[in-house]
């Protein structure tokens, strides 16, 4: 079979859109929905509104990186508080956490859309996400939310490449999950938690270390870091300097896990138990 190229792929994905009539695109900002978020206004124009949501599992420089890029692609903005905190099922971080996130986003979209009276809700799912534990796709099959990412076949390297061929600025930017998804399955999601692992990995960030995470394991951290990063990590004191600015920050250790960053690392638990509960999954 001859592989699709990018170009075919642009032109299915312009196309699929259009055929939408206007949309709301449910947009964090990452590269996936930055991407639909162009791509939509360039063919749709006026028929597109970006809803982001707000809540402390968004860290404020995603937040600023939305709204800027919403400005430098002309699309109208709108940033949305949702409470998905105020719900139980959500802060007591079972293994199905993110699909109560994602239905009050999506009730939310829904109310606005309807409002707006714009056609279809849209999302930047891609096909590489169908292959994850992520239990809010069946929030947005509910809601009936349309994934054209994954319509005209884009896995996550389309994406990149797309957006670097349209010079989208956020092309290589790293990939980003809520920050609830540094608190192992099991462990309450608290603000105050989340408030931790946000003023962690913004110090890492302004290291000049660029993909990471930092997993919040009661009063461990936990650093995820690539692997050719690690060296610098340990070299000239730098080590040192970050475990006491995670000290003031609330965690009594700081570790470095050797086998380095990899996205969706506490979904490997689940394999390992039946539903995540309970469990640490250090």
């Amino acid at each position: 079979m001859t592989p699709i190229s990018i170009l075919d792929k642009q032109h299915k994905l312009e196309s699929g859109i259009k055929s939408l009539g206007s949309v709301l695109v449910a947009f964090s900002g990452g590269v996936d929905s930055a991407l639909l978020l162009a791509v939509a206004r360039s063919v749709l124009g006026d028929g597109v509104l970006a809803v982001t949501a707000q809540s402390p599992s968004l860290p404020e420089r995603e937040l600023a990186s939305a709204v800027e890029f919403a400005k430098l692609v002309g699309a109208e903005h709108l940033v949305v508080n949702t409470a998905e905190m105020s719900l139980t099922q959500y802060t007591q971080n079972s293994s199905d956490r993110c699909y109560h996130c994602k239905s009050e986003l999506y009730g939310k979209l829904q109310k606005i859309a309807g409002e707006r009276k714009l056609l279809r809700i849209v999302n930047g799912t891609n096909l590489d996400d169908l292959g994850d534990h992520r239990p809010g796709l069946g929030a947005a099959r509910e809601a009936k939310v349309v994934s054209p990412l994954v319509d005209a076949g884009f896995a996550k390297q389309d994406v990149r490449d797309l957006a670097r061929k349209l010079g989208l600025p956020v092309w290589d930017k790293p990939a980003m999950a809520c920050l609830s998804s540094r608190i192992p399955y099991g462990q309450p999601v608290t603000e105050k938690k989340l408030a931790m692992v946000e003023r962690a990995e913004d110090l890492l960030l302004a290291m000049g270390f660029k993909q990471l995470r930092v997993r919040h394991h009661g009063d461990i951290a936990r650093i995820e870091l690539c692997k050719e990063d690690i060296a610098r990590f340990f070299a000239d004191g730098l080590a040192d300097s970050v475990q006491k600015k995670f000290s003031q920050i609330g965690f009594a250790y700081t570790t470095v896990d050797i086998a380095g960053y990899k996205s969706g690392r506490l979904n490997e638990a689940l394999k390992k138990g039946p539903t995540g509960k309970g469990s640490s999954h250090v």
